[in-house]
Order: C-alpha cells, then structure tokens, then sequence
C-alpha cells in the first residue's frame, strides 16, 4: 500500500497552528470593503499608516526592518497589539502569514511527487499511452492547463484501482465526475485515456451542453487521430527511405551507428519506439538485441497498445447524468450495474467539495478520490452564529471532528477572502481597486441620504456599465429602487473627492486581506484532509497543488485512495447527521 506522507497527529497540530494565528488576524478577513468607510475600518484595525503597509508589502521578501508605530504596545502577536488588538507591525504579519499558508505548513504534495508515488503502486506499468489529444485546441488556457493535469493523476488513481478501459465490456468501472459541468474533464478522460466516465449536474443545461459537447469531441477525436495515423505514416516511410539509404550508401569514414531492424515486425517496433519517450532515455536496448523471449513480450506489447488506441474512441464511454448528489445519495440507483468507481471533482463549488468526501468515506464502491473545491464564500458553516438556511443540517464547514470539537467557523467575508489569489496580485492581477472604492462610497452615500446600509436588491456589476462615478451612483441608485433625483451631480462628486484621498487605505486593507487569504484557504483544506485521515482505515490521503496558481489559483486537490483490506467496509465518522 502507499506509505503515508503525514499522519493523523501532524495534520491536527498544523490546523491547531493555522487556527491560534487566525484567532489574532481573522478581524481584517472578516471586514466587509462595502463598510469601508461607512465603519471606519482603517481607523479600527490598523495603527499604521497605508503607506507603510503597502511598502512592507512590495519588499519581495517580507524580511525589512518593523516600521515606526504609532502607539508602543507592551507586546504584539502576530503583529497586532495586545491592548488595542490593531495591527502595529507589517512585516511580523507578512512574515507569519507566509508561515501559515500551505506552502509555509510544509504538508502539500507536488503533483509530480504524487504522480511517482501512484506509478509505484500500480501492479501493472505497462505502456498505455495513447495519441495525445492537444486540449488546447477546444479548451482555453487555463481549462487545458488544468483538465491536463488532473486527467493524468484521475488516470493513474484509475489504474491503481483496476479501474481500466478493459471495465467497458464487463463490469461497470467507472470515473464519477460530480459538478462536471460542460464536461471539459469528463469528455477528456473518456478520449485521451480510455475510461468510462459518468458526469453528473445538478443542471440540465449543463448536462443537455455536454452531450452535446461531448458529441462533437467525438468528431474531433476520430479526424484527429486519423490526422495523427496520416502523419506516422509518412514518418514511418521517409524512415524506410533513411534505412534504405544507410544500408547501401558510402561506408567510408565514421558515422553514426544505427541499429538496423532485420524484419519488418523489428522496422515497427524501432518506429514505435521512436514515438514513445521511452526513445531519448539513456540505454534502450535495439530490436536487433532482444532475445526471443524479449522480443515476444514487445510484440504483445505493441499489439495491446495497437487495440487500445483503436478502441478508445469507439469503446471509451461519457454519460452525462443530471442528478443533485450528496453523501446519501445511491449512486448504484443512478448507474446500473456499477462495481468499483473513482471520484473526482474539478472546481466543485461550495459544499459539493466536502460532500465529494463524505460520499467517497461513505460508500465501499468508490475507491479514490480526487476533489479540487472553490467557491469557499458557499460554503455552509455549522458554527456561524447568524443562522444558515442549510440542506438537511450537513454543513460544509468544518468537517473534521478535531474542528467540530473546537466550533470552529470563519465567517462569510473571511470566507470570500480566501478566494483572493495571491500569486495573481503579486504580479498585478486580481483586484478591481476602482470598483471597490465607488461600492464603498455608494454606502456613504445610502446611509446619509436614504438612511439605509443594506437593501434586498443587489447593485451586481453596474461598474461595468458605467461611464463616470456619477453615473456609477445614478445607476446603482436606480438599481435599488431609489431616487437619484435627490442628488445632483456636483453633490456626487463631492462624495468621491472627499474620499479619494484614503483610497490608498482601500487599497492597502485588501493587500492585507489577499495575505492572508492563503491561510484561509489553507484551513478549509487541511480540515477536509483532517477528516479522510480521521477514518483510521489505512487509507492514504494527501493535499496536492495539481495546478500552477497563476494560470489557476484553486489549484490544490484532497487525493485519497482506498486501502484494499478496508476497501469493502469504509468508516463513516464525521459525517454530520
């Protein structure tokens, strides 16, 4: 079985370290930028000036000197006084919220680390790769960058369990991708590496797109590869040609040796290797070489290789489903004659992410998982004090016991702050500074002239629309019912040169919230990984960053895979009732 990277213990002393440092910083997460002003939250939380925050932040290393404070507190933690409970010293922050993210933490896997570990696992490490699809081709960037990169780790879980292409003839062995969406995920394990895949949505619409997506992949699969087959063919005979040549050419002087094949079945053999990777690793013995018995086994090899390509646009199966799954649902009911399964989920929104492992604990069919969540701002908290309308009362947040026993919660904005990308605004993207600033200005302006802070109707994204500030106003003003009549332009502006001038407090606040949006996130990712190592059945379970976070800042998956003595009769703690 795979070796445990970190155990039980370990996983619970880094969330104890995560929670002590947000206990002290969770204030600014959870200051709402609509309230900027309205709640003087610059003045409340920080005893620095916005200067000095944004010059710690735009030292590359967060190593400088502490700034000079304007109140001596006896002492700090994590940079914020003890007395005032206000941030007094930047770097100490940075420096700890470096600390305290995932990559500080010291407990995530690389995708290439889990990859070698999988590939010794697997009983079989036959070749089974396969013309490779170019998914660029009818995905953008990011989505080819990440279907790309899940789809070798969900191939490789695959193999591990015997869930194989072969499965398609008998019994049903399938991938589930739950929340597939357009099915870009599901559409390319089927193609590219053979396996039957089910894909269930909660949306029709999203269901009715795949398939007919889906369709239309299959369309692109056969020109593809027979676009591919054209081409080898034309490889395979200017080879013959180059053969040729060297066995009746000048043999004067030295040139470089080539091993010529003595047969046909060897010609092959030599141009399929020169397809492979295998071909520029140091030491591969020739055709001409290999002893009998050798020589048998890459036949067959070659041969099987042969028959899964033939067969993996005809064979490999996508089923899109439409179907609300949680950790009860009977996934049996929905696919017949269902043996064995991999879960997977890319990008589930919310709480589908915890409900993926809930089912993945709560069901002996499926035998590994690989869940990348989002949308952590939807998630359901169980310990939020403000009451949750909440499907069943099964919360999202947190999962694991070591979490529920402290009554752990975030809170909504704090949540939301997890979802800021800080690689991103590191190198500045992410963050929308002028539309911020006018929604904070609209809330002055609610409460001096409407005598209101909050309305049932949303402004939604009337910065898009807007020509100016003023008609950014008049329009949100609009957008809530209310009369914009009452204000004339020169009183709008008024409002935004008043203003203006703290918009670097504004802008230095978020920077602050984007720091520590790592260790948010981080939480939320450790207490699902806390609750598969919680089950205590000799399960492996890792967190891995699957993805380069520039291209996609949602990049870690919680990776579990079965233990086949416990693969029948799986623990279900921790699933709330």
């Amino acid at each position: 079985m795979i070796p445990f990277s970190i155990d039980l213990t370990e996983v619970q002393k880094r969330i104890d370290k995560v929670t002590r440092f947000l206990g002290a910083t969770l204030s600014i997460a959870n200051a709402h930028t609509v309230e900027f002003y309205t709640h003087d939250v610059w003045s409340r939380f920080v005893a620095v000036s916005a200067e000095e925050v944004l010059s710690a932040i735009g030292t590359s290393d967060h190593q400088g000197e502490p700034q000079v404070i304007k109140e001596e507190p006896s002492k700090t933690t994590f940079g914020f006084c003890h007395d005032t409970n206000r941030l007094v010293d930047v770097h100490e922050l940075l420096r700890e919220a470096k600390a305290h993210s995932i990559p500080g933490l010291g407990l995530c896997m690389s995708r290439n680390e889990l990859l070698e570990v999988l590939r010794r696992n697997m009983s079989e490490l036959g070749d089974t790769s396969t013309d490779e699809l170019e998914p660029d081709e009818f995905m953008n960037t990011k989505k080819s960058h990440e279907v790309q990169s899940m789809s070798e780790v969900v191939d490789c879980l695959a193999k591990c369990c015997g869930v194989k292409q072969e499965s398609i003839i008998s019994k049903c062995k399938p991938v589930i991708d739950v929340g597939s969406g357009k099915g870009y995920l599901s559409s390319f394990l089927s193609l590219q590496h053979g396996l039957r895949v089910f894909g269930i949505d909660s949306s029709s619409i999203n269901t009715h797109g795949a398939q007919e997506r889906n369709r239309k992949l299959k369309k692109f699969s056969k020109v593809y590869h027979k676009r591919r087959k054209a081409k080898r063919e034309e490889e395979e005979e200017e080879l013959q040609e180059e053969v040729a040549e060297l066995k009746t050419g000048d043999e004067s002087g030295p040139r470089e040796v080539l091993q010529i094949p003595d047969s046909a079945e060897d010609t092959e053999e030599l141009f399929l290797s020169a397809l492979s990777l295998d071909v520029i690793q140091p030491g591969r013995t020739s055709p001409r070489s290999l002893t009998d018995e050798e020589r048998e086994r890459r036949k067959k090899e070659n041969l099987e290789r042969k028959a899964q390509n033939r067969s993996s646009s005809k064979d490999a199966v996508f089923s899109p489903l439409t179907s609300y799954v949680t950790a009860e649902t009977e996934l049996r009911e929905l696919i017949d004659d269902l043996e064995d399964a991999v879960l997977v989920g890319l990008h589930t929104c919310g709480d589908l992410a915890p409900s993926t492992l809930r089912m993945f604990v709560a069901k002996a069919e499926l035998l590994a998982v690989c869940s990348v969540g989002c949308c952590y701002h939807q998630l359901s908290e169980e310990f939020q004090p403000d009451p949750q309308d909440c499907l069943g009362s099964v919360f999202g947040f947190p999962l694991s016991q070591h979490l529920r026993r402290h009554s752990w919660f975030c809170g909504r904005n704090a949540r939301m702050s997890a979802c800021l990308a800080l690689e991103r605004v590191a190198v500045g993207q992410g963050i929308q500074m002028e539309s911020l600033f006018y929604r904070a200005v609209l809330h002055v302006i609610l409460r001096d002239h409407y005598h209101t802070h909050k309305s049932e109707k949303r402004v939604g994204n009337v910065y898009s629309k807007a020509k100016s500030f003023e008609d950014y106003i008049r329009r949100a003003l609009r957008k809530l019912d209310l009369d914009d009549s009452q204000l004339s332009d020169g009183d709008i502006r008024r409002y935004h040169d008043a203003f203006s001038p703290r918009r670097s407090e504004m802008h230095a606040f978020n920077l602050l919230k984007v720091t520590l949006a790592p260790c948010i996130e981080g939480l939320i990712l450790l207490d699902r990984l806390c609750f598969l190592k919680e089950q205590e059945d000799g399960s492996f379970s890792a967190l891995v960053q699957l993805f380069d976070p520039l291209l996609s800042p949602r990049c870690y998956a919680i990776v579990g895979l079965k233990d086949e003595r416990n693969r029948k009769s799986p623990k279900c703690d921790g699933i709330n009732s």
